[in-house]
């Protein structure tokens, strides 16, 4: 599967974040529309089914993302 280049995934990202910010203070049928768009384009870019998951695949492409993996950490 082709993923997006790291900067387009970034711009996504912050794309989405502003959107959510400003659907949050004046929730208009624009900034949805929006909104949706970007979701929409998170989800292909990434190979996902629903923005949370693609917002979590696109950050871990970032550089210096790192997997959480916490099997090594002591109760």
């Amino acid at each position: 599967m082709l993923m997006a280049h790291p900067a387009v995934l970034s711009n996504l990202i912050e794309q989405y974040e502003t959107l959510i910010t400003l659907h949050a203070e004046n929730g208009s049928a624009e900034v949805r529309r929006r909104l949706d768009d970007v979701a929409y384009t998170l989800c292909v870019s990434t190979g996902t089914r629903d923005v949370d998951a693609a917002l979590i695949a696109a950050r871990h492409r970032l550089p210096g993302a790192r997997a959480l993996d916490d099997s090594v950490l002591m109760a």
